[in-house]
């Protein structure tokens, strides 16, 4: 298992975006070197867990429980094969895309290593938006991605340091819950019956997917 690139995001004014000031860092492009690994801060104030990378809507991007998104270099070859198109390492936002590990299959709580220094732990899926649809610029392109539920996943920051394309990624802590970041995609978008499954995940868990779990408990009981 294998880092193969980390990617950073500018911002850029687009058109497609509900960010009040019209930008997007989504467009993220392969750093040439060593990047820093940090804990960013709260959601809603802290925003890229990576030094140099753009996170522009603080309202739904970024913070402690979402500081990193990686995604499946296997994942983007099976896309470029459906989509008839070439997609680059980081066209799909994601911070580090990774090689020879099952990203969306990764369970809540799942912890990497990644080269010497740094800890990564996974928190939730990532859920498609407009942002993301016009960046791609494939219609119907957040329902397509939702039906194939393979989401990557966003991880919170347990040991800081510097990472590079080519570190090994090593997973050095799988809980037994069997809940993982695809599971939790679903529970939150298609299949909320799945919602009562995501405790077992516990404090792990992102924490409004935690929220929307015990909301919809707490209404299937009255």
């Amino acid at each position: 298992m294998q880092l193969l690139s980390v990617n950073l995001g500018r911002p850029q004014p687009v058109p497609y975006t509900d960010q009040p000031d019209g930008v997007t860092g989504i467009d993220k492009k392969p750093a040439d070197g060593p990047v820093r690994v940090a804990a960013p801060g709260p959601k809603g104030t802290g925003a890229s867990g990576l030094a140099g990378d753009a996170v522009c809507d603080l309202r739904h991007h970024g913070g402690v429980d979402q500081a990193v998104y990686a995604f499946a270099r296997e994942d983007l070859d099976e896309w470029e094969r459906e989509l008839g198109r070439s997609l680059a390492n980081g066209c799909f936002g994601e911070n580090l895309t990774t090689a020879g590990l099952d990203v969306s299959g990764a369970l809540i709580g799942e912890r990497w290593r990644i080269g010497s220094e740094v800890v990564l732990e996974v928190t939730s899926g990532r859920i498609p938006c407009r942002t993301f649809q016009g960046h791609l610029g494939e219609r119907g392109w957040v329902k397509r991605f939702t039906r194939k539920g393979a989401t990557g996943a966003y991880l919170r920051v347990i040991e800081p340091g510097g990472i590079r394309a080519g570190d090994p990624v090593e997973i050095v802590h799988r809980p037994g819950h069997g809940v993982t970041a695809a599971i939790q995609f679903r529970a939150v978008t298609t299949e909320r019956e799945l919602l009562p499954r995501l405790l077992d995940a516990g404090d792990a868990l992102h924490p409004e997917s935690l929220a929307a779990a015990r909301k919809y408990i707490a209404a299937q009981a009255r």
